[in-house]
């Protein structure tokens, strides 16, 4: 997707993010995430967004113990920017975020809102503002075959049409945040050192869900052609 406000560098993000922790909600760059903001505190974070830059910091919740009062966070999220907001009439917002770019928490900050937020850092992931980086390394074949596995196993409808002509950036991160992978997996395809690391990451994660399914089946539906 394309914003009206594109990021040419780290140097124009900013050095503090509203975090939103929603655990399974993945969010990267130049995807989109539509999200049902009806929390009053979520609702204000979105108030402040649209007053300033607009910048809204996805992160999940850390799978670990915690004795504070506040849920720990993952150490990696992701920015977005709203680029589209429509009021119900019954308090709540339907918003899309658009992907920016990963950033690392540095620090929570105390402040007297009732959201949270954070020093964070943007620079390690500084390659998340280049369009399409990394796409060449990516076996897309490979990819679409998965695809396919997947799609007739859990007996999907696929717009191939639409995924044949699908930038393979827009293909490998639209299919991330689509999976219906645990927050784990989510965190791992999040993470991912470079695009050509998460299309690896998602593959085998959907070959492991495929031969769990095929092992879960009876021998006799094994046996049927598909």
């Amino acid at each position: 997707m394309t914003m009206n406000r594109p990021y040419l560098s780290t140097d124009e993000l900013p050095q503090t993010l509203r975090l939103m922790p929603l655990a399974g909600a993945l969010l990267l760059p130049r995807g989109e995430l539509p999200l049902n903001i009806f929390e009053p505190r979520y609702l204000a974070m979105v108030d402040a967004a649209l007053a300033s830059d607009r910048l809204v910091g996805m992160v999940q919740p850390a799978m670990r113990p915690c004795a504070d009062s506040l849920t720990p966070l993952c150490e990696i999220g992701c920015a977005g920017r709203l680029t589209r907001l429509a009021e119900t009439g019954d308090g709540r917002y339907l918003v899309t975020l658009c992907g920016v770019g990963r950033y690392r928490i540095l620090a929570e900050l105390e402040n007297d809102e009732p959201y949270r937020s954070a020093r964070v850092d943007f620079t390690p992931f500084a390659r998340d503002l280049e369009a399409g980086a990394g796409e060449a390394a990516v076996d897309r074949l490979r990819m679409i075959e998965m695809l396919r596995s997947f799609a007739s196993s859990s007996r999907l409808e696929v717009d191939w049409t639409s995924i044949d002509a699908a930038p393979t950036e827009t293909l490998v991160n639209a299919l991330a945040m689509m999976s219906p992978f645990g927050a784990r997996e989510k965190q791992s395809l999040l993470e991912a050192e470079d695009l050509k690391t998460r299309a690896e990451i998602l593959i085998a994660l959907a070959q492991f869900d495929l031969a769990q399914a095929q092992s879960a089946m009876p021998p006799d539906v094994k046996a049927r052609p598909h």
